[in-house]
């Protein structure tokens, strides 16, 4: 599509008016009849007035169908973390314990976790459009369950079909993005992607305080609603079919191991959290189920799953292709990945605490502390794309792990008398290094596949976001709650103690961060792949 707008771009047309009169002047001069050369040249007039023609309403098409994925994609991600801030304003009012509201995020992520695997299928099998429609569908409709649920397991069943159709959103985007992209515009085309990833996870609570502050809980539901209202009904009337589905088969198996693997992993984790912050809070609580357990069932389940997928990948019939392991760039992209986004998600969980513990702000003041990084990140990443296309993601993922491994270095040393404008400096900082980070890494992994791995690569990467934010939250959280305890019981004040494991957490941070800074000497600018992952040669 590109090739060909360029080359006749490059010619002459009808419109710049040597094409038309050439032949004429040419045929007269040589004294030759002019009736063979002029219907050949009308007709490649014609042809390229017509490839023109086709070609920018292909762009167009493009263009909206990208835009309404993008807006979608931010409205039903931005959803999923507007509830931690909510929480115990939902539990005073539906009158449940804490552990049971905890409920309304665990069970959205669980669903995310299954979910989002079984996409690679769905994106093989079926059209872009009616995908499209399946999943604001039901995004709408859970946000209209919640919004009008008179009590907490009516609110749950809500969050469960919204996170059904949020967790199909990101794939069905970036296998769109990769498939009608050109190579060349891909790095812009992502750093638009990467707003959705990182901006509105950072901005989500601050929307959420600042609707609390004025509102009642059913005000996060009932905004949300009307703009995805608005997206699935423009979506649907200007979204055309980009991909070519084929029939494939549904492994049940697969299915039903991927739920157990990927959910169990995912509430494990959760479980591990829940566990740190009831040992914290009351000094060590005992539960009817190891929080161990599920984590053992996921890693076990895990082990099947892709026992199971090597054996049916062979036959091209797998629920998760993982050949998309094979490209090295793709690995290495997917590890570093997953260490920002630990960074990113344990920053976001233990920021708010260290701010209203140790700083003492409030929920307002902290959300709004923590706007400008979200918007900083926003910003930004349009213009990474940019320089991602330019430069390739080397000389931009090098100096941005630096900057968020020295951010998390300088947050380890954070006191009880820190000034909290330093810590508004050193957000905005990791927000801008984050921004580096994710727009070319998303691009470097999902174009060192070839084009047939597009979904299932896309998959890959939501499942790691969620994997990797879940163990970012335990560990971040755990190794505060560890030192917390520990300085406490050493005769600690409760703010130093929280200073303490503000500091511990951070130092976490930094360790892993280091290995993110060796890692990103290695990523480098995918080639255009075709068969099986071998890079074309120039």
């Amino acid at each position: 599509m590109t090739e060909r707008t360029l080359s006749s771009e490059s010619g002459a047309t009808p419109e710049n008016g040597p094409a038309s009169s050439a032949p004429d002047l040419t045929a007269g001069q040589a004294g030759s009849a002019p009736a063979p050369a002029g219907p050949t040249d009308a007709a490649r007039a014609s042809a390229s007035r017509s490839s023109n023609t086709d070609d920018a309403a292909t762009q167009a098409r493009n263009r909206v169908v990208i835009g309404v994925l993008i807006v979608s994609a931010f409205v039903v991600i931005l959803n999923e973390t507007i509830m931690g801030v909510a929480l115990p304003t939902l539990d005073r009012d539906l009158g449940i314990p804490v552990s049971t509201g905890q409920w309304l995020t665990t069970g959205f992520m669980l669903t995310m976790a299954v979910v989002i695997p079984i996409t690679g299928f769905l994106l093989q099998r079926f059209n872009t459009r009616p995908v499209f429609i399946a999943a604001m569908t039901l995004f709408s409709i859970g946000t209209l369950i919640a919004a009008m649920a008179p009590g907490f397991e009516i609110l749950l069943a809500g969050r469960i079909v919204q996170a059904t159709g949020t967790a199909i959103m990101m794939p069905l985007l970036m296998t769109t993005v990769m498939t009608i992209v050109p190579p060349a515009s891909r790095g812009r085309m992502m750093g638009n992607i990467s707003i959705v990833i990182s901006v509105a996870p950072a901005v989500g609570p601050t929307i959420s305080g600042i609707i609390l502050n004025t509102l009642s809980w059913r005000w996060m539901f009932i905004i949300v609603l009307p703009i995805a209202v608005a997206a699935l009904i423009i979506g649907s009337l200007l979204i055309k079919n980009v991909t070519t589905p084929r029939k494939m088969p549904l492994d049940v198996l697969s299915v039903v191991l991927s739920a157990f693997a990927f959910g169990g992993l995912v509430y494990g984790l959760n479980a591990l959290g829940e566990g740190a912050n009831a040992e914290a809070a009351e000094g060590g609580s005992a539960s009817a189920m190891p929080s161990w357990l599920p984590l053992v069932v996921g890693i076990v389940a895990l082990g099947l799953f892709i026992w199971r997928q090597i054996a049916l990948q062979k036959k091209d019939d797998a629920l998760l292709d993982l050949r998309t392991f094979r490209s090295k760039n793709f690995t290495i992209s997917i590890i570093l990945m997953a260490v920002s986004m630990m960074a990113m998600f344990g920053s976001i969980i233990v920021l708010p605490i260290y701010l209203q513990s140790v700083l003492q702000l409030e929920p307002l003041e902290t959300g709004l502390l923590l706007l400008p990084g979200g918007l900083v990140m926003g910003i930004a990443s349009p213009f990474v794309g940019r320089l991602y296309d330019k430069f390739g993601p080397t000389p931009l993922i090098v100096p941005a792990s630096a900057l968020v491994s020295l951010v998390f270095w300088g947050l380890s040393m954070a006191t009880e008398s820190t000034p909290f404008f330093l810590i508004l400096s050193a957000h905005i900082a990791l927000s801008i290094g984050l921004a580096f980070l994710f727009t070319p890494l998303l691009t470097s992994a999902l174009g060192s596949v070839r084009p047939q791995l597009y979904s299932h690569a896309s998959a890959i990467v939501g499942t790691v976001q969620q994997l990797a934010g879940g163990a970012g939250t335990v560990l971040f959280i755990g190794m505060m709650t560890a030192q917390t305890i520990a300085l406490s019981t050493a005769g600690a004040s409760e703010v130093v103690a929280g200073a303490g494991g503000a500091r511990a957490a951070f130092l976490t941070g930094a360790i892993i961060s280091l290995f993110a800074v060796a890692a990103a000497f290695f990523v480098r600018k995918p080639a255009d792949v075709i068969g099986d992952d071998k890079p074309v040669m120039h």
